[in-house]
C-alpha cells in the first residue's frame, strides 16, 4: 500500500485499474434483462489508500446493462454487457467508470476481510483476503468490455450474492 502517496495520487484518489469486488443485490439474467436496466451491488471489503478509508465495505455501486443477447436459435449463448457508473459512499454519490473483469463464486467469504489497499494486486487480494473464494464461477466467461457470457448455449444467470470483480476504467476521487 505504500508508494501510492508518492506525489502521483492524492490521498483521496483511487487510480484507474483498481479492482473492487461487489456482491449483486438482485439476480441478473440475459433471459429477462433489458438494455439500460439499472442494478445495484454492494462492496464486500474496505478500500483504503494508506490509512484513509475511501470506500467502506457495504457501499452501493450502481451498474447498467449496456447490451443483452438471449440464448436462442440465432445467438446460441446468452450474453450480458455490464458497466458501472456510480458509487455511493456515506450518502454521497460519485460518478465512476467500471467494467466487470471476473465473476466469482460466492460462499466462503471471510467477513473479517480487513483492508484492501488501492495499489494491491489481484493476486494479493485473492490470496490474503478472499481466502475462501473457489475462483471464477463455472459456466460463465468474461470477454472484453464487461461482456459476461454463458457457456454451453444457455442464458447467463447471476444469482443474488454473486460477486463481480469490477475494474475502474478511470481514476476516482472520494471526498
Amino acid at each position: 500500500a505504500s508508494g501510492l502517496n508518492s506525489g502521483n495520487y492524492h490521498t483521496n484518489g483511487i487510480p484507474a485499474g483498481t479492482e473492487l469486488d461487489v456482491r449483486l443485490d438482485a439476480p441478473l439474467t440475459s433471459e429477462t434483462a433489458k438494455v439500460e436496466d439499472r442494478f445495484t451491488a454492494t462492496t464486500v471489503a474496505d478500500l483504503f489508500n494508506g490509512d484513509h478509508l475511501l470506500i467502506p465495505a457495504g457501499s452501493t455501486v450502481r451498474g447498467i446493462v449496456t447490451s443483452v443477447s438471449k440464448a436462442g436459435r440465432v445467438e446460441r449463448t446468452g450474453k450480458l454487457t455490464l458497466s458501472f457508473d456510480r458509487v455511493t459512499v456515506k450518502g454521497q454519490a460519485y460518478p465512476l467508470h467500471g467494467t466487470v473483469t471476473q465473476v466469482l463464486q460466492s460462499g466462503g467469504y471471510r467477513q473479517d476481510a480487513g483492508k484492501i489497499a488501492t495499489g494491491a494486486g489481484v493476486g494479493a487480494i485473492l490470496g490474503g483476503i478472499l481466502g475462501g473464494w473457489r475462483g471464477a464461477m463455472a459456466g460463465v466467461l468474461i470477454g472484453g468490455g464487461g461482456v459476461v457470457a454463458a457457456t454451453e448455449g444457455q442464458d447467463v444467470s447471476l444469482a443474488t450474492g454473486t460477486v463481480l470483480r469490477v475494474r475502474l476504467d478511470s481514476p476516482l476521487t472520494i471526498k
